[in-house]
């Protein structure tokens, strides 16, 4: 039995680093398990002091090491760019088909004197609820995905929006926008909610997740921020290489990266992983991020306090005197 255990924590910690998931044959079921990866680190070490026997106890003790390794850099705060642009403060919702309480939205908006809200799962009565709480009077631009019916992504703003043309094929961002800051610079925005690879062991399912997360654009020439439900955490090979695109994590930049956003059961206090991601390029820095309840939903807010790279000095005025030809200058007579 203890064999047993050694041989399934072994197992698990050799998914994972070798990134299982990206095996196609592989990733119906790799996906699903490796998301409880942090988990499975701690149940390693308590196994390793658990096990009775030298060898089962030393394998353990190896694999959790090696699991510690992947996972243990989410919780240790980086030393951040020397950005010197304004601080952009931002918070994402996923708002389980618009049961989450349209007030606490609210309210955690103007406690944390959000710039920028993200939503996900917005239907048109908390659209409704949203404005009749107040939210338009903080947050007074808005870009909502163009869908007809069902929930949308929508992306509400204190400085003016401009919605800008979805990827295709088919991403996970559900909207996308410009952020005009009054310091003239200007910020591209996109809403992101990944297709989740359910049900478990779906190929399909898993498939559609893979291809929308691979569609979603890099960092540009303008800082990039996509914030959302990416249904994906860093344990997940197609996730770390849309951050290797040139991407960070603001909850790991932080040393937040293991507070997990979502659980099984809305209400509930118990959450289980960290799927809920503000991504920004390298150039930004993150000065703090959170999680935070919300009522009626499954998932917690996430809020991240960015500072963006300064802007670029504008070039100066050409001062060469253009050039006259030959057969532009007259003769005298």
């Amino acid at each position: 039995m203890e064999w047993a255990v050694a041989g399934a924590v072994v197992g698990w910690a050799a998914a994972r680093l070798a990134g299982a998931d990206r095996l196609r044959f592989a990733e119906a079921w790799a996906v699903p398990l490796l998301s409880f990866t942090p988990q499975v680190t701690a149940g390693a070490w308590v196994s390793a002091l658990l096990l009775r026997g030298a060898g089962p106890a030393a394998a353990t003790a190896v694999a959790g090491a090696a699991l510690t390794a992947a996972v243990g850099p989410r919780a240790v705060p980086y030393r951040q760019p020397p950005a010197a642009g304004p601080v952009l403060r931002v918070l994402t919702a996923n708002l389980l088909f618009g049961r989450a309480g349209a007030e606490v939205v609210v309210e955690l908006v103007c406690r944390k004197h959000a710039d920028v809200l993200f939503v996900q799962e917005l239907t048109d009565d908390a659209a409704a609820g949203l404005q009749r709480a107040g939210l338009g009077d903080l947050l007074p631009y808005r870009v909502t995905q163009p869908v007809p019916h069902g929930t949308r992504g929508s992306i509400y703003a204190r400085y003016p929006l401009r919605g800008g043309p979805l990827a295709a094929p088919v991403s996970a961002a559900r909207c996308t926008a410009r952020l005009d800051l009054p310091s003239g610079q200007f910020v591209q925005l996109a809403c992101i909610h990944a297709a989740p690879p359910r049900p478990p062991w779906s190929p399909g399912a898993t498939a559609r997740w893979r291809s929308q997360l691979s569609a979603l654009p890099a960092p540009g020439d303008s800082p990039r921020i996509l914030a959302g439900d990416f249904n994906a955490t860093l344990d997940h090979a197609q996730f770390r290489r849309l951050l290797r695109r040139g991407y960070v994590d603001a909850a790991s930049q932080a040393g937040n990266g293991l507070s997990p956003t979502w659980g099984p059961q809305p209400g509930r206090r118990l959450t289980l992983l960290a799927i809920d991601h503000v991504l920004i390029d390298r150039r930004c820095a993150v000065v703090t991020t959170s999680a935070h309840w919300l009522t009626g939903s499954d998932h917690r807010a996430l809020y991240a306090e960015l500072r963006l790279p300064q802007a670029p000095s504008p070039s100066p005025p050409s001062t060469v005197t253009p050039e006259v030809s030959s057969s532009q200058v007259g003769t005298g007579h």
